[in-house]
């Protein structure tokens, strides 16, 4: 399966994506967080993405993302945590809520 990375932010150590397929369907996100040698990245999936997907899927962050900065990366480590998504909340999200 080919995963594709939409941006969601950025600042100087960390960035954050969106994961959709080929098909457009979004099947997580990832945050990257840049140290001095070490790459730590949160990776969320949906439920549905099978082990091998994962290895996958790290992988090809690791080739498109990571290695494609001129940040040191002595190691990368990811945690990833598998689930559904809940929603997206916000400030102004909450606040119109509560107006309700």
């Amino acid at each position: 399966m080919k995963f594709f990375f939409e941006r969601e932010c950025r600042t100087p150590y960390s960035e954050a994506y969106t994961i959709v397929t080929n098909t457009g369907e979004r099947v997580g996100r990832v945050d990257l967080h840049f140290t001095s040698t070490v790459v730590h990245a949160t990776l969320c999936v949906d439920e549905s993405l099978l082990d091998s997907e994962i290895r996958e899927l790290i992988g090809q962050i690791d080739d498109e993302l990571v290695m494609s900065t001129d940040a040191p990366r002595d190691d990368f480590i990811v945690v990833v945590y598998r689930g559904r998504e809940a929603g997206t909340f916000s400030d102004e999200i909450l606040e119109g809520e509560e107006e309700e």
